[in-house]
């Protein structure tokens, strides 16, 4: 393997035997130095964060750092690829929500968004995961208005004081028996007391997965290929998932420099809820980043770059057509941030800064003969978009017991995208009539946004607290929402970002969604808040210009797919009005403490959410049923035990412009355990012990396998279940 001399040479230089120098080992969980600045005076009003021996136990379960989120309550996801699912809050997901890697936003090159930025995180480098719901601060959230959440990874590490070096490694593997599923990650940190250099690596591979029951016929999947069982999710493998990243930080006094490299390929993913796999995606991350102390504050700088090559084409379970279809994307992504934490008092907090991003997109389709050529087809040829922000935020406490947020931001964003053309350049109705009516629009598109949240929090006395909230969000269109053009089923199939099978096409003259949130919560605990706690979360959203979709009639739609109640349809972008509310439960108790260090505690949390289209009277879209979550933990010394059950409701408040499907109510229970020693952690877990047979209720529609490039070609209706019964096997090891 190509890393270990790598590995080999951060350890030599660590070693300071070799160097004549001081060593000290570090335990993975001992923290003997200052770390990197975690931004310890950004705001944390109206999040939920999971972190600690909480989230280790979740890392070692999965390889999808989406599935780390499943505790926060008002958090779903929407199933994708083996490498990472796409989180929904309160019912918005994917554009809607800002998703952030240690302050950084990495976007989707993918007309399918098989590429999302979870997917750039492996999840055993996650070390804190926080989530802003309902009325979000200004200060975590621009041009989204589902909320934020933000990935933190392992900072860098620095030598304590009395040591001049420290060496640091860690390894892990794991092994999941449904997929036969396995993988690695590794890392290995070196460091002085003012320099230190890390590198880590993981990569994962699975075959298809298996349902908890027949879902399906048995069936081939590409023309005279194998057959596939009926338990059997077609699509669902994925192989040479592999990311690599390298840091290196300075320290001086009160201040950190630090720059960070990574790649991420992934060989093969295939998307089940697709009609088209993942065949090669390469991406790089360069950021800078600087971070000080000062008396009257701090300061954070970041610079960062994101280069994508992205491909998708047929996989082995889907019809090749004799040519496939090979669909490629190129992307480029540059950021720049500046934000101020200024102590106005002691009481008193001002936070300020200014952000900029310029992304490009090059989305294409190679020609492959017959009706598909001579030439390529621009599906969005130079797409941009560029977004400049500003924002203000108050934070004070105006009394003993009062804490009073408010904040105002401004965005300014651009888009645009040069003229197209179809395989054939114009010649044929199938493409010139949508490529000339496109070209002869102009395209670029000014808006300008602006969001104010306002966050009250009461701590009535130790044991309750109260929170309510206020926030106008802002989001405008993505590149592949405006600038999709072509009415051709195949074509317009290919674009879809939601999974539902059905076909979109773009509206240039798409205007920014505009959210207002009121949001309350109440919390209690005991005096400690380690005995037991209990938060009750409500919320209401009003959307304005809300993107939702309309039958296409125009072009090359036919008058049957606007009427059709059965089927996939064509649809395109539009605007429209829309309101979603729920309510979140969550608690946790220790039922008791004994001798040797044992306990017994529990937890759970519930979630509750409508949404509905004002405009039409429809449901919106992948919108999660109620649904709950139970688990229990034993710990005794080094060993634990925890079972978990699983409980959601049915789906049959759908959208049905889309045809989107019901799904059924069910439950699933898991079980856990775990040893650890100083060095040594041990993970064993039956997940759906019982081998229940469900569909997902946010898996959208089941389009893995067969003729997937035409609009009915495979059956309609047939949601993507969820995995069967699996054994899993975690081991992580630490120097």
């Amino acid at each position: 393997m190509r890393t270990w001399p790598i590995l080999g040479a951060l350890l030599a230089v660590a070693y300071g035997d070799a160097l004549g120098a001081d060593v000290v080992t570090l335990a993975p969980v001992v923290v003997t130095a200052p770390a990197e600045k975690e931004d310890s005076t950004d705001s944390t009003l109206g999040s939920s964060s999971v972190s600690g021996r909480g989230l280790a136990s979740k890392r070692a379960a999965t390889t999808d750092p989406g599935q780390l989120l499943l505790s926060v309550p008002g958090v779903s996801l929407y199933q994708a690829g083996g490498v990472s699912s796409l989180p929904a809050v309160h019912g918005l997901a994917d554009d809607r929500l800002r998703i952030q890697v240690d302050g950084a936003e990495l976007v989707p090159a993918c007309p399918n968004h098989m590429n999302a930025a979870l997917s750039y995180v492996p999840s055993s480098r996650v070390r804190n995961a926080r989530v802003f719901a309902g009325a979000s601060p200004v200060s975590v959230g621009g041009d989204s208005i589902g909320g934020t959440v933000q990935i933190s990874l392992a900072p860098p590490e620095f030598a304590p004081q009395g040591s001049k070096y420290i060496a640091r490694a860690e390894a892990g593997s794991f092994y999941r028996s449904n997929g036969n599923a396995y993988g690695y990650d590794l890392s290995a940190n070196a460091a002085s007391r003012s320099l230190s250099l890390s590198y880590a690596e993981s990569s994962s591979q699975s075959d298809n997965y298996l349902a908890g029951g027949d879902f399906k016929s048995v069936s081939a999947g590409r023309e005279g290929g194998r057959l596939l069982a009926g338990n059997e999710v077609g699509s669902s493998a994925y192989r040479g998932a592999t990311n690599r990243a390298l840091t290196l930080a300075l320290r001086r006094d009160t201040h950190r420099l630090r720059l960070d490299v990574s790649r991420q390929t992934v060989d093969f993913e295939g998307f089940p809820n697709q009609r088209m796999d993942m065949t090669a995606n390469d991406n790089w991350v360069t950021g800078v980043r600087y971070t000080g102390q000062f008396d009257w504050g701090d300061l954070t700088a970041r610079l960062g770059y994101q280069n994508t090559n992205h491909k998708m084409d047929m996989g082995p379970d889907r019809n090749f057509y004799g040519t496939g279809m090979p669909m490629d994307t190129k992307a480029k992504d540059r950021l720049a941030s500046l934000q101020g934490n200024i102590f106005l008092s002691e009481t008193n907090l001002l936070r300020t800064g200014v952000e900029y991003q310029y992304y490009t997109l090059h989305d294409w389709w190679p020609p492959v003969g017959g009706v598909m050529g001579p030439f390529a087809f621009w599906n969005v040829d130079y797409g941009r978009r560029r977004k400049l922000d500003v924002f203000a935020e108050w934070e004070g406490h105006v009394a003993e017991r009062w804490v009073v947020q408010a904040g105002a931001r401004g965005d300014a964003i651009g888009t645009d995208a040069a003229a197209v053309q179809g395989y054939d350049n114009g010649l044929a109705a199938a493409w010139g009539s949508d490529a000339a009516a496109f070209n002869a629009q102009s395209r670029a598109r000014e808006d300008f946004n602006w969001d104010v949240t306002g966050l009250i929090d009461y701590a009535r006395d130790s044991r309750q607290s109260y929170q309510a909230g206020y926030s106008r969000k802002s989001h405008s269109p993505n590149l592949y929402q405006r600038y999709p053009w072509s009415t051709n089923a195949m074509a317009a199939l290919m674009n879809n970002f939601v999974g539902d099978g059905n076909g979109y096409v773009g509206k240039v003259g798409l205007e920014p969604e505009v959210a207002n949130t009121v949001s309350l919560t109440g919390n209690w605990h005991d005096a400690t808040g380690e005995r037991w706690s209990l938060q009750a979360a409500g919320h209401y959203t009003y959307v304005q210009d809300y993107i939702d979709a309309r039958r296409c009639d125009f072009g090359q739609c036919s008058t049957a797919n606007t009427a059709t109640s059965t089927g996939f349809v064509l649809l395109q972008y539009a605007n429209q009005s829309a309101q979603l509310y729920g309510a979140d439960l969550s608690g946790h108790m220790v039922l008791f403490k004994g001798r040797h260090n044992s306990m017994l505690d529990a937890d759970g949390t519930f979630a509750y959410v409508r949404g509905k289209n004002l405009t039409t009277g429809d449901g919106l879209y992948n919108i999660m049923p109620e649904s709950g979550r139970l688990a229990a933990s034993y710990h005794l010394g080094v060993w634990s035990l925890s079972p978990e059950l699983l409980a959601v409701g049915a789906k049959n408040r759908i959208s049905q412009v889309r045809n989107e499907p019901q799904t059924d109510a069910y439950w699933l229970f898991n079980l856990r355990s775990a040893i650890t020693w100083k060095f040594v952690r041990v993970d064993l877990a039956v997940e759906n012990v019982f081998n229940r047979l469900y569909a997902n209720p946010l898996g959208g529609a089941y389009l893995g396998q067969g003729s997937s490039m035409t609009t009915n070609g495979i059956p309609w209706g047939v949601g993507v279940p969820g995995r069967g019964r699996s054994f899993n096997l975690a081991i992580g090891l630490s120097y």
